[in-house]
């Protein structure tokens, strides 16, 4: 116990506590014949990198560079630097960095560590303690971010000192991305920006909290802000004019319609809670009064899509069946009418065999081989590298149950497992490519 906090040993001794004996035998699960190894305690270094981080805001909203410039000296201090790539106002920025001498020589091989740095706000939650200061306690660390993701980033920035003495044997990479719980910039940019330097590592590792069961499949997600421009009027005189909502609420009924059918149709993915592709609109404004025939409405609708079914598959039929059947009944009233579609978010769904070298390898030095890969209803990076063709798996501590919540929380014993895969894995032959 002598890495810990002195204030938290207590807590976590009884946490992880059991009789001696106990400690000592190694556990078996059920139909398992491979002992499972008991939790260990996580390092005194982890516990203070992951309070630094939580006091540092940083939701999506706001700028992370606090963050990044913590993190570009604390390795800096360690003699090696940084890539930095701000986005096009300055605000907030991607690092990338090598941890080692020569990192030319490295952009080819090598495991990354990716997370995000930014998180969703917490604005109208009721917490139990300042989200903003790791709170220490029944074993638990609290605060915004702990789990999704800021606990993996600072275990790794923790272990970033034995990383670099493992560079000949296990080189490994440090990426930080902006913007994941919104648009996905930050982790695009990064990749464009990697692959313009010739760095191409021979796999990835997304830290989201998994509970560190391998996660090889997500669905992907596109969404869209449509328009519709009619012709004002008079509530007397509507025959004469465009309804807005009115023809918006003919899309979105078309929407869902193809929503229904995907759910009848569309082979299963039973790996996901819902096994199929879904579509939903989810805002609508329009109309200034009653009595008045409304010219503008606008909505927004998304879709998630398995792996085996392409974006395009779902939306371009939405896109077809507004200018191809709509419009030309709307303009056949007011030529000036219109149905705009604006893209937002677009990240494509993630899926990899699970049969694959990295995908074992990452199991077996997580000692969590026996769960078997998994799939996710969210969405990661993960799918952005592996379109880069940079192999990769989601794998990280904590669970995705805890995120987004008030008193989120990242708890010791997932903090020790993290530390135990990062010690396995500098021990270890990269995985086969």
């Amino acid at each position: 116990m002598k890495y810990l906090y002195r204030g938290h040993r207590d807590r976590l001794s009884a946490h992880l506590a059991g009789s001696r004996d106990a400690r000592r035998r190694p556990i078996r699960l059920a139909g398992m014949n491979r002992p499972v190894e008991p939790p260990l305690a996580p390092s005194r270094e982890a516990l203070a990198m992951i309070d630094r981080l939580i006091a540092i805001p940083t939701v999506s909203r706001d700028s992370n560079l606090g963050l990044i410039e913590v993190v570009r000296d604390h390795l800096a201090a360690l003699g090696v630097k940084p890539r930095l790539v701000y986005d096009a106002a300055g605000r907030k920025a991607n690092l990338f960095c090598t941890l080692a001498d020569e990192p030319a020589r490295l952009r080819t091989a090598g495991i990354v560590l990716s997370g995000h740095t930014d998180t969703v706000p917490v604005d109208g939650q009721q917490w139990a303690s300042d989200p903003f200061k790791a709170d220490h306690r029944d074993g638990r660390i609290h605060g915004r971010g702990t789990a999704d993701m800021k606990g993996f980033i600072a275990i790794a920035l923790a272990w970033a000192p034995k990383f670099l003495a493992a560079q000949h044997t296990m080189p490994v990479h440090l990426a930080l991305t902006f913007d994941e719980e919104t648009t996905f910039l930050g982790v695009n940019t990064l990749v464009a920006d990697l692959a313009q330097a010739g760095i191409r590592p021979a796999g990835c590792i997304i830290g989201e909290p998994t509970d560190m069961r391998a996660i090889v499949a997500h669905k992907g997600k596109r969404d869209f802000c449509c328009t519709v421009r009619g012709r004002e009027a008079h509530s007397a005189l509507a025959p004469a004019a465009v309804n807005a909502i009115e023809f918006a609420a003919l899309l979105i009924a078309f929407i869902r319609a193809q929503a229904d059918r995907l759910a009848r149709e569309e082979p299963q993915d039973a790996r996901f809670a819902i096994p199929h592709s879904t579509l939903q609109a989810g805002t609508i404004h329009g109309g200034i009064a009653v009595n008045v025939v409304p010219k503008d409405c606008q909505f927004e609708f998304e879709m998630r899509n398995v792996p085996a079914t392409p974006h395009d598959a779902l939306t371009q039929p939405i896109l077809d069946h507004a200018r191809n059947e709509l419009l030309p009944r709307m303009r056949q009233v007011a030529p000036e009418a219109d149905i705009a579609f604006k893209m937002g978010m677009d990240l494509p769904a993630f899926g990899v065999d699970p049969a694959s070298p990295l995908v074992h390898w990452a199991m077996e030095l997580a000692r969590t081989a026996h769960l078997g890969a998994g799939a996710v209803s969210f969405a990661t990076e993960a799918s952005v590298f592996q379109r880069a063709g940079i192999p990769t798996v989601v794998l990280g501590p904590g669970s995705i149950d805890q995120a987004h919540k008030p008193d989120e929380f990242i708890s010791y014993a997932q903090v020790a497992a993290c530390e135990a895969f990062f010690a396995r894995l500098i021990a270890a032959r990269p995985p086969a490519h």
